[in-house]
């Protein structure tokens, strides 16, 4: 049987739930796995829904089908085959923890993407993608060049078919027309989770004001840099005994936890923009289950 999933967002109103329901069992479909979030704040209403279809309707079937229902509620619906993996590119410098990362959780089926490319501004990693058989480009950036540059990166996303674009430290600031253009599609991990300790070496900041606490920021990219929705958050604990250099090696291990979890997130369209903010739902049973356990 099928699975897919279906995710809603509308303004909220009485009826959304029972409406959704009984269109899937109209249509043959059962359940497995319903979050819903309705923002008071905000009016906005969110779900998203796991099922099996049981009787063998199809995806087109499906969308085509809800199209009506959803008209009376303004719903922004999709439904997507689970079966079906994202298709990523991952953008790189210098610091390749998180691209190393997120290659092993790839390899063995934790984060069932399709890695369509890697983008470097330089050739430290070529070998290691290349030996993963996947493209690498390398596309040098400088001032003058930017909107070259841009444009290149640009031709990789669309020519793959990429979905998602996931910033693994890469240490360019990117404009904000490609910004707008890709709003919601691209991941960064900013090595900060205190506000106060923004820019440039912000583990040295963090080790100047003696903090007990540092950790990593998840988010997606706007042009407000390091300003976009949250996604996903965490910390480690330090201590006073410990050095700057301490600091950048535990930060190295919680930034590439956040930002995989980020991604885990937003491939299984547990995801929604709420304004500034996002509201995640949790992951389906089985959806953390790897190919290799091992």
């Amino acid at each position: 049987m099928k699975k897919y999933t279906l995710t809603v967002a509308c303004p909220s109103t009485r009826g959304i739930v029972a409406t959704v329901a009984g269109f899937l069992a109209e249509h043959g479909c059962n359940i497995t796995d319903s979050s819903q979030f309705d923002d008071t704040e905000t009016g906005r209403f969110f779900m998203r829904v796991s099922f099996v279809s049981e009787e063998g309707v199809g995806l087109e079937a499906l969308r085509a089908g809800l199209a009506g229902p959803a008209e009376p509620f303004a719903m922004d619906y999709a439904i997507h085959d689970e079966a079906e993996k994202m298709k990523v590119v991952i953008m790189v410098s210098r610091f390749g923890h998180c691209l190393n990362d997120l290659l092993y959780r790839w390899r063995i089926g934790a984060l069932p993407i399709e890695i369509v490319a890697v983008i470097s501004n330089h050739m430290d990693y070529q070998k290691v993608v290349v030996n993963h058989d996947i493209p690498f480009h390398c596309i040098k950036v400088t001032r003058e060049n930017k909107p070259q540059a841009e444009a290149q990166l640009m031709a990789v996303v669309e020519d793959s078919g990429a979905e998602l674009v996931v910033l693994a430290r890469y240490m360019q600031v990117l404009s904000d027309a490609l910004c707008r253009k890709m709003s919601g599609r691209i991941i960064n991990i900013h090595h900060s989770f205190l506000p106060s300790f923004k820019g440039a070496n912000p583990y040295k900041q963090a080790f100047e004001r003696g903090v007990k606490l540092i950790g990593a920021t998840s988010h997606y990219v706007t042009a407000d840099l390091d300003e976009g929705p949250i996604i996903e958050q965490d910390t480690v604990r330090v201590t006073h005994a410990q050095s700057p250099e301490d600091y950048v090696s535990l930060g190295r291990d919680v930034e590439s936890q956040v930002l995989a979890r980020a991604i885990h997130a937003h491939i299984h369209r547990r995801v929604f923009l709420n304004g500034n903010k996002t509201v995640v739902f949790p992951a389906s049973p089985g959806s953390y289950a790897s190919e290799r356990m091992g």
